[in-house]
């Protein structure tokens, strides 16, 4: 396993915070935190995502370790991952913001992409070339 950012917590808060983003993110789509934690969050995102892809009770049981609401897990089963049948990954991005007031800290958003969105774009600048 790779050497992951310990985020200035021990072991049980960071993966307590990390669980916590990873349940927000998949609840309202985006988020804005620091950007050490969204990149962290969103490795943890994307395999959730990619987990919900094959629809079994197994695979369920698993979200429903990690993630804190179980809503948010039928939400992610039910209606996230069909969105993103035909990607193999890729299902977030991650927009920085430039630093916070308080503390400098550089700030970014986490959000989710909008498959159909995205799609038209990509294809308009493949045939502009």
């Amino acid at each position: 396993m790779a050497v992951r950012r310990k985020l200035g917590r021990d072991a049980a808060h960071r993966t307590a915070m990390l669980r916590a983003l990873v349940t927000f993110l998949l609840e309202n789509g985006k988020i804005e935190t620091t950007l050490p934690r969204a990149k962290e969050v969103r490795g943890l995102a994307e395999k959730m995502i990619t987990m919900a892809k094959v629809n079994n009770l197994h695979n369920k049981r698993l979200a429903l370790s990690f993630i804190t609401k179980e809503a948010v897990v039928k939400d992610l089963f039910d209606t996230i991952a069909p969105k993103y049948a035909d990607i193999n990954g890729g299902y977030t991005r991650i927009t920085k913001l430039g630093p916070r007031r308080g503390d400098a800290a550089e700030m970014a958003i986490l959000e989710l992409i909008d498959v159909k969105s995205d799609a038209p774009e990509a294809e308009d600048k493949k045939s502009n070339k």
